[in-house]
């Protein structure tokens, strides 16, 4: 009898355990000094040379780390609205919360933890993205793997401003525009 408890109990931690392992890890390789890459994260100007065409950030703990992938949106409905920053150290790590997408309302409602670490890489600057705080199945599965696309696909905007300059928002803003 006490060995199928312990064992029942080992199954019940494994499958509870999953979800608090599963992880996005990417990472990239930008050629500038870290205090550069830092200020592309950490500043509204910064984040709209790569990752979206307005923000609110505040480099504050419990500061605003809003991301705004459509501005003309509804409220709520903009990007990573309401999000906060939970940590940071200059020019090492930056600790924020994150949503899943609009179009995935139940996942949405809760939040997920991304980490950043910015380290020395010669002249250039090595990110590391770690998102955690999935749970399981259902929108969970999805935003999982919206994610796991689109971090990659931000880093790799990251590393092309550095290369080529800010990302020319014209384009996209009036598509939203448009579907707004």
């Amino acid at each position: 009898m006490k060995k199928s408890l312990i064992a029942a109990a080992m199954s019940v931690a494994a499958l509870s355990a999953s979800a608090a392992e599963r992880a996005i890890e990417a990472e990239v390789v930008v050629a500038a000094p870290v205090e550069a890459v830092w200020q592309a994260w950490t500043t509204s100007e910064g984040i709209k040379t790569f990752f979206a065409p307005d923000a609110k950030v505040e480099l504050a703990v419990d500061g605003p780390f809003q991301i705004y992938i459509n501005p003309y949106a509804p409220p709520g409905l903009k990007g990573a609205d309401d999000m906060r920053i939970l940590a940071f150290q200059e020019n090492r790590m930056l600790t924020f919360t994150w949503n899943a997408p609009p179009h995935l309302a139940q996942a949405r409602r809760q939040r997920t933890v991304v980490i950043l670490r910015f380290e020395p890489d010669g002249a250039a600057t090595r990110v590391r993205l770690h998102h955690v705080g999935w749970g399981d199945g259902g929108e969970w599965d999805k935003t999982h793997d919206y994610f796991s696309r689109a971090w990659p696909q931000v880093l790799a905007s990251l590393k092309k401003r550095f290369a080529s300059g800010p990302v020319d928002w014209t384009e996209w803003l009036e598509r939203m525009k448009k579907a707004s």
